[in-house]
């Protein structure tokens, strides 16, 4: 069932849902036609904000984009140009139509800035939504000010850096009333909803343990960069640090998952990805919603690593959290294998055995593993196809689309229609809050070489003062959510 997904196949799919109407449930069609479109400003445009630079301007309109670098912002009207010049001719109708988008955009440009707070107090009133693209350490601050000033806001993974942000994230959002999502896109996977009412309903019986795993591993830098380095001209390296310590320049600072003050490792750049599906499935983000419950539920966080960095992150961690009883279901344990550290590999061999071996690869890299009493489910790291294991048992399992929960029309699409008044996405800041609480969690623990016990309803660790000051940080002066 794993199977890579081409970028021409992930763009068509995204290009389909914006023609012709676009239906809001619960509510009446509209039409998504030019002049009925959103106001949207892309504040980082380089990176994974190339995503947002080809899939949004089909949805939306785009009016402003915003990044600190300005290669980044060049590279993006090229981006334009190039592929309003190579589609125009193409035999699929959504490329045509994204060519003509996209020489439009070129006539009529959107306007740039490197600050996004310049660009929310100039063009305020012009933009109803904004995605946030940036390095982990700016997400937060970024989406909290797109909030005060009443836009919509898309976040793309991690949602923040730390527990405290994430909070703060959730709540502004309840406040302002504003539509919000988490860019963990398999999320929106037919196979995803299709695996989630597959565990729900008991078909591998009763699941006490999952296991999610990534071969990355961490840097473990164990000094900071050395040398002076001269800022280029192209960036504003004030803005690139935000809410971060100033400090001398020197690129190897801007490889963010390098260093724990500016960046989440693996945790934050696949976890909201791998350890989504069991954590939606098996209802752990109701334990933040749970505030009349007595004595208040506990979730316990163990780690084991190669050696404690503060600096950086280790080469390999195992993190387990004991997830207490909750809407129904039992306690469960869920472990997280980071590089390769003891058990890893026999882990991957026997969560992958069996299946077709041209697609190992990519089953060995990261993916999730979640056990029950009839049976196991094996799910790539993005959690977008998955297995049932043993496949002689559930041969007969329809395994491609949800058959009792919705549908979705795609990630962004579906924040979209939130904005217009449709249904809140199923990765909104009051689900990806507590997802991402639970996994910087696990970012905390692997600084401690004991466990540390989290409150989910009051965010905070109860049983050792320096683990609790972790979960948030100190910001320099003008910057603030």
């Amino acid at each position: 069932m794993a199977r890579r997904i081409s970028r021409r196949r992930m763009l068509a799919s995204a290009g389909a849902a914006t023609a012709g109407i676009l239906v809001l449930r619960g509510g009446a069609p509209a039409r998504a036609a030019a002049a009925d479109k959103l106001n949207v400003a892309l504040v980082g445009v380089g990176g994974r904000g190339n995503w947002f630079v080809d899939t949004i301007p089909r949805m939306a309109n785009v009016v402003a984009m915003c990044d600190v670098n300005d290669q980044k912002m060049a590279s993006a009207f090229k981006h334009w140009e190039h592929f309003g010049r190579e589609w125009s001719a193409s035999q699929h109708s959504w490329e045509r139509s994204a060519a003509a988008v996209f020489r439009s955009l070129l006539e009529n440009r959107p306007r740039t800035f490197r600050d996004f707070r310049r660009m929310l107090d100039e063009m305020g009133r012009s933009i109803d939504a904004v995605v946030v693209a940036t390095p982990d350490h700016s997400h937060a601050v970024v989406a909290a000010a797109a909030m005060r000033a009443g836009k919509h806001v898309f976040v793309e993974k991690p949602l923040t850096r730390t527990v405290h942000e994430s909070r703060a994230l959730r709540e502004l959002a309840r406040k302002q009333k504003v539509a919000t999502s988490m860019g963990n896109q398999g999320t929106c996977g037919g196979a995803f909803r299709r695996a989630l009412e597959l565990i729900r309903r008991g078909e591998i019986g009763d699941i006490s343990e999952v296991y999610v795993w990534n071969t990355g591993g961490g840097a473990d830098r164990r000094e900071t960069p050395k040398g002076e380095v001269p800022v280029p001209e192209y960036l504003d390296w004030d803005l690139w640090l935000g809410p971060a310590a100033m400090r001398p320049y020197h690129p190897m600072w801007m490889q963010r998952h390098l260093w724990r003050e500016l960046g989440t490792c693996q945790l934050g750049n696949w976890g909201p990805h791998t350890a989504n599906l069991a954590f939606m499935a098996l209802k752990v983000h109701e334990l933040w919603l749970d505030d009349k419950r007595q004595p208040p539920p506990i979730i316990r966080v163990e780690a084991q690593t190669s050696g404690i960095n503060r600096l950086s992150f280790p080469k390999w961690e195992i993190v387990k959290w004991h997830v207490p009883a909750r809407a129904g279901l039992p306690a469960i344990t869920i472990v997280w294998y980071n590089g390769d550290g003891p058990g890893a590999a026999e882990l991957r061999q026997r969560a992958t055995a069996g299946g077709e071996e041209k697609d190992k690869p990519l089953w060995q890299f990261a993916g999730t593993l979640i056990v029950g009493s009839r049976g196991s489910i094996h799910a790539t790291g993005h959690n977008m196809f998955f297995r049932l294991l043993p496949e002689e048992r559930f041969k007969d399992v329809q395994r491609e689309r949800p058959e009792t929960v919705e549908s979705s029309r795609g990630p962004e699409q579906d924040w979209l229609a939130a904005c217009r008044g449709g249904p809140a996405p199923w990765s909104s800041f009051d689900y990806a809050a507590a997802l991402n609480e639970f996994l910087m969690l696990g970012n905390v623990a692997t600084q401690f070489d004991t466990p540390i016990e989290y409150d989910p309803i009051a965010a905070r660790i109860v049983n050792n003062r320096e683990a609790d000051a972790l979960l948030g940080s100190e910001y320099r002066r003008g910057w603030s959510l």
